[in-house]
């Protein structure tokens, strides 16, 4: 009850009470008007009142007058004047001076005359209540022109004013009343429902669409459940931007933080190659690589320019006049800005120092690396044609730059002198060797001072990011906190940091592709595979630290210790061609060639090949439906910085079919723990993976599977991306603090 009266405490408050101020200004506002309407009305009468009272007395008036008797004539004005509202009458000469008046005329009104007052006058004799005076003119033959003057009372106004005051207000009184509790009773039944509506639609669903409803599409409904789709957005994205990574809350996070700030990506590899085929035609080619599987959602969503060598043979025929590219064609969301290199810097910058020197410095895949002095000459200088061609994007002295991998280890330094107040964030995507293995490099101070000149570096595990330290530790003078993983180097701070890459979730790749028992038919069909025959899938570049050969070795080895797998079990390996002129990468494709002929030849029949080397180029589209189709997969690395052809495969099953095998040595084996792991130079180890995939229950299949796209969701690129920007943000936002400080 007490709540009840409560309630109605606060509608009255809240409504009637601002309806019966409103209302009662008015009425306070419009009583003078009706005073002043009120008046001039019973003065109108009055004087009406006063021309027919003169009509009637004129001629016995004039008659009284002529005979001279003025004793009859005030007798007969005394009778007249018995009116009450008729308060005296006066005859006067036209000199003015008085014949006769009746009892009842006032004193200190003078008399009339032609020099005199007009018709009719408002007067307020000693003070007391007003006065009517109204003067009329007869022309008598006797006594020539005489003014007749009659004075009414108004006092009967004031009265009348009074009462209808009275009234007015009482009237008011009762129309607020009326009115507030109508309008409370009102508004209490529709807001009520439209409360009770939009409670259902807050309980049933998320978003209204008010075009389904149109009977309650009112203006103020419609505009409140506007805005409550806005708050259910932004707080949708405030959720994302903390828990679940997806475009729209990267994209917040660069909206609401970083404002109109340029986004610059910056790396070797470029989102799309445009080559001119044999017949003249241009042919574009998503490159094979990881970086740009990770990369180009998050530029994507940001909006960015992605600024990368132009290493295809038509991509110079494919860009504007200051060498920019929208991308992609069919949907353009950032820029892509090519960089052009001479063949004598591509040799050097990229073959030689790059892949030659710190390829194989980083990857404990026992290749020696090459340094040579003409290499590192031209790594510095194409590290300084990237740094032009930055400062020249940047559209600003405080960009946000983030930098690629191992080809750029120069460029922080660089940037540092042409945009000192950009935050460089670097993320190297390949392990980093222990200090020793490094201290092989003869320029590695000049690499250690120029990678410390960024806000944020980071590796993919907290164990490369420990080997950086120690690096940093042995070959520089510094200050290194190992608590908060950061080095001050001359005053600037660097935080090394871990950001295990990952790839979008969804892929898009998997929109229109077939399901997994399709994309199953499809394969064996293509490679005239039977039925009975179990798909294994390998995907890689032609690269010595992705363990293809001891993939070879390990299916041989299956075949050797288990015959009833023989014409069971084909292995589809995707090997993308790369660095094809270096010599180490030659020999490993001859190697690899020459080993899979000779399984081949040992096991393979007239119509099964225990394994098939598909030596090309495979688009995205095409990767995935190999995964789907693919019973297992097989990631042996025997050294990589994340590898995300695991992270492909686990998104790829929706089918939460297929098992995934994964070196340790890989840094997804450090978040994929379902997968069967193996140590990709025990060849026997991973032939016995390859059993236990084949000989797998559905049920621990599924449930495999499920934990690890669980995992690839949550860790998702996006989330990646958004943890470094997270970073480089609060960088930002110190640096702008001390900015503020120091000018105070």
């Amino acid at each position: 009850m007490r709540a009840a009266r409560s309630q109605w405490r606060g509608w009255l408050l809240r409504f009637v009470l601002p309806i019966a101020v409103a209302v009662s200004l008015i009425a306070v506002a419009g009583v003078p008007l009706l005073d002043r309407m009120l008046s001039g009305w019973f003065r109108s009468d009055v004087q009406l009142r006063a021309h027919l009272l003169m009509n009637s007395m004129q001629a016995p008036l004039a008659e009284l007058v002529a005979q001279r008797d003025l004793a009859q004539g005030e007798a007969y004005l005394n009778r007249v004047a018995a009116d009450e509202r008729l308060l005296g009458i006066q005859v006067c000469d036209s000199a003015g001076h008085e014949l006769m008046k009746s009892a009842s005329w006032p004193k200190l009104v003078p008399c009339a005359s032609a020099a005199g007052s007009p018709a009719s006058t408002l007067q307020r004799p000693d003070g007391r209540a007003a006065l009517d005076i109204a003067s009329f003119a007869i022309d008598t033959p006797a006594s020539g022109r005489l003014w007749v003057s009659l004075a009414h009372d108004l006092s009967f106004i004031d009265r009348r004013q009074s009462i209808a005051r009275r009234y007015l207000i009482a009237f008011v009184l009762v129309l607020v009343s009326a009115l507030a509790l109508l309008a409370a009773l009102v508004v209490r039944v529709v807001v009520g429902r439209w409360v009770r509506l939009l409670i259902g639609d807050i309980r049933n669903r998320r978003f209204v669409d008010d075009a389904a409803s149109p009977s309650l599409a009112w203006p103020l409904l419609s505009r409140i459940r506007q805005t409550l789709r806005e708050v259910e957005a932004q707080q949708r994205l405030e959720i994302d931007y903390r828990e679940n990574w997806t475009p729209q809350a990267l994209q917040h996070l660069a909206r609401e933080y970083l404002d109109d700030t340029p986004i610059l990506v910056v790396s070797n590899r470029e989102p799309c190659i445009h080559n001119r085929a044999p017949d003249g035609s241009v042919t574009l080619q998503l490159p094979a690589s990881g970086m740009v599987t990770a990369l180009e959602p998050v530029v994507r969503a940001c909006h960015g320019t992605w600024i990368a060598h132009g290493s295809g043979t038509a991509d110079r025929d494919n860009v504007d006049a200051h060498d920019r590219l929208a991308v992609p064609a069919d949907d353009p969301t950032y820029t892509l800005r090519r960089v052009w290199l001479s063949e004598e810097e591509e040799a050097g910058y990229y073959y030689g120092f790059s892949n030659e020197g710190l390829w194989p410095l980083c990857h404990q895949a026992y290749v020696r690396p090459a340094f040579r002095e003409q290499d590192w000459i031209e790594y510095q200088r194409v590290n300084r044609r990237f740094a032009e061609v930055v400062e020249a994007e940047s559209r600003g002295s405080q960009p946000v730059v983030l930098l690629q991998d191992f080809h750029l280890a120069l460029l922080p330094a660089y940037l540092r002198e042409r945009l000192p107040h950009a935050t460089i964030a670097h993320f190297w995507h390949v392990p980093w060797p222990n200090a020793e293995t490094f201290g092989v490099c003869p320029w590695k101070q000049e690499l250690l001072h120029s990678l410390l000149a960024t806000d944020v570096l980071g590796f993919h595990t907290r164990y490369h990011c420990l080997n950086f330290l120690d690096s940093v530790d042995r070959h520089v003078e510094c200050q290194i906190d190992r608590e908060h993983m950061t080095v001050t180097l001359r005053g600037h701070v660097c935080k090394v940091t871990p950001y295990p890459i990952s790839i979008e979730w969804p892929p898009r790749w998997l929109a229109g592709l077939p399901s997994a028992e399709a994309a199953r038919d499809a394969i064996r069909k293509r490679y005239a595979l039977a039925r009975d025959v179990r798909i294994g899938i390998g995907v890689e570049r032609w690269d010595f630290t992705k363990g293809i050969i001891e993939r070879v070795q390990a299916l041989e080895q299956l075949f050797e210790r288990h015959r009833e797998w023989r014409g069971r079990v084909t292995l589809l390996q995707v090997a993308a061609p790369s660095r094809s002129r270096l010599p180490a990468y030659r020999a490993l494709q001859e190697q690899t060639i020459a080993a899979v002929e000779r399984v081949n030849q040992r096991f393979g029949t007239a119509d099964w090949q225990p394994i098939i080397l598909i030596a090309e180029h495979q688009e995205p589209r095409m990767v995935y439906t190999l995964y789907r189709a693919a019973d297992f997969c097989v990631v042996n690395s025997l050294h990589d910085g994340m590898n995300l052809v695991a992270k492909e495969f686990v998104a790829a099953r929706e089918d939460l079919d297929g098992v995934l095998i994964l070196s340790t040595f890989a840094g997804a084996a450090r978040e994929l723990l379902e997968a069967l792991p193996v140590n990709p130079f025990d060849v026997g180890e991973t032939a016995d993976a390859i059993l236990a995939a084949l000989q797998m229950g559905r049920a621990e299949r599924l449930e495999r599977m499920r934990l690890m796209r669980r995992t690839v969701k949550g860790h998702n690129v996006y989330r990646w991306a958004g943890r470094m920007l997270t970073d480089v943000v609060q960088i930002r936002q110190r640096q702008t603090l001390r900015a503020l400080s120091n000018t105070n």
